[in-house]
């Protein structure tokens, strides 16, 4: 570490927001969301596909098929094909979730707090605020203001689709905060789920799923160490030890999802540095992220919003019903407006009081369109209201009428604030593609981080 220079630099990170991080942190962000691209276009065709389907003449078989009971009754897995998607299918998502918040936090840019402060701390006030526009709405009845958690997580994966639908050239600096945004909303949605969402807990299959994520986790860190086993036959090993830790967790009341990011938090992450990539080959991490991320963007997850989606609306008096209901308006105004409210809000806040300057090359009013990309709520949106409402409730159904509505508005929203500013973004891409030295790092990383090869 050389000493500080008295005169600090213009362009360093703690003076400067969205931080545009380190090259490799920026490659690898950039190649995980093409990758999300994908999985967001099918989540949202699955999701048109059962909507569609629960509300043609054949409906009846939409939701016999859903209602479809399989597993071992003695295990308590006797659950119908929508719940198995809902605790089972969505355990893979959550295990990539609690891996991505492990590698942001431990090897990514994250792990220095003065990059991570602004967009933490943005991804909190667009968590309460719309809770808080949520259950102003509602009131004081009771029965609805259970659902205040529905509005509050982003999706990832519909956002970069909806990025992708309308070809966003968004600077790499608003990628990194839209992921901040999505990580941050996800771990907080899993304390939510844990902490409020859980009626009772059993003791001792809580105490065997821990035993068994532990034991998972020691395998996992000393895997490569003291076994000499490569990533390709330790995740062979460990994912039947993390089905074992699934079925605890399961057992115990608490919410099965929890198990994957936990197991995800125990996974190894490798340092590296930009010029020593492959030094060592693929860590587990790297493995697991390879081998599962196609699983969870191209079947989980879409498998999940097919059986989740389907909802029959009943024509248009069903729909209109359906969307004035308060617990509809309250959604879609906490998902629309308490969003980008609550980042924006947040983010000026904070970068007033610590002196800390916007992006020369942006404006807030593209932290404004990031901030409507953060109204898209979808899976973790849909999975609250499974656990707010009982099915035969029609506020059950009607939480996911204003689910779609408010997602599509968000989109829309953010498709008119972005667009109009794309041409700015594809002159900053081009700008920051540069790389005059022609050493394979674009120049402006050197300028910002000092990074040489």
């Amino acid at each position: 570490m050389h000493a500080p220079s008295p005169q600090p630099t213009p362009t360093s990170p703690p003076q400067v927001f969205p931080a545009r991080g380190s090259y490799p942190e920026a490659r690898r962000i950039g190649e995980l969301l093409r990758k999300e691209t994908v999985g967001g276009i099918l989540l949202v065709a699955m999701a048109l596909i059962a909507i569609v389907w629960a509300n043609s003449p054949w409906a009846d078989a939409y939701f016999a098929l859903r209602d479809v009971r399989i597993g071992y009754a003695p295990w308590h897995l006797d659950l119908s094909l929508g719940t198995w998607a809902a605790d089972g299918l969505l355990a893979v998502f959550f295990f990539l979730v609690g891996l991505e918040l492990k590698r942001e936090f431990v090897a990514g840019d994250l792990r220095n707090i003065r990059t991570a402060v602004i967009p933490v701390a943005a991804a909190c006030g667009g968590v309460a605020v719309p809770a808080l526009l949520y259950l102003s709405v509602v009131g004081s009845d009771s029965a609805l203001r259970g659902g205040w958690a529905i509005p509050t997580a982003t999706d990832i994966a519909f956002a970069v689709a909806v990025l992708a639908l309308i070809g966003s050239h968004l600077p790499s600096p608003l990628r990194i905060f839209l992921l901040t945004l999505a990580v941050v909303d996800d771990l907080i949605a899993i304390g939510i789920i844990a902490i409020f969402y859980t009626d009772t807990i059993e003791v001792v299959p809580l105490i065997l799923a821990l035993v068994t994520i532990t034991v998972y986790g020691l395998i996992a860190q000393l895997s490569r160490r003291f076994f000499g086993l490569h990533p390709t036959a330790a995740w062979a090993i460990l994912l039947p030890i993390g089905i074992v830790a699934w079925a605890f967790m399961h057992a115990s009341g608490i919410h099965a999802t929890i198990a994957g990011v936990l197991l995800g938090f125990t996974v190894p992450v490798l340092h590296r540095r930009a010029d020593r990539s492959t030094e060592a080959g693929p860590g587990l991490a790297e493995q697991f992220e390879h081998r599962f991320r196609p699983l969870s963007a191209g079947f989980a997850v879409p498998i999940f919003a097919f059986f989740s989606a389907g909802v029959a609306i009943g024509g248009l008096e069903g729909f209109a019903s359906a969307i004035t209901d308060p617990l509809a308006i309250a959604i879609v105004v906490a998902r629309v407006l308490g969003k980008p409210i609550g980042i924006l809000l947040t983010t000026w806040v904070l970068s007033t009081v610590a002196r800390v300057r916007l992006d020369p090359a942006l404006r807030w009013i593209d932290l404004a369109g990031v901030g409507l990309l953060a109204g898209i709520g979808f899976t973790v949106s849909l999975l609250v209201t499974e656990l707010s409402f009982a099915p035969e409730d029609p506020a059950h159904d009607h939480a996911k009428v204003a689910i779609f509505v408010a997602s599509l508005l968000a989109a829309l929203l953010a498709s008119v604030v972005l667009t109009a500013r794309n041409r700015r973004y594809r002159k900053i891409s081009a700008d920051d593609a540069i790389d005059a030295d022609g050493d394979g790092i674009p120049d402006v990383y050197q300028q910002d981080r000092g990074e040489v090869g």
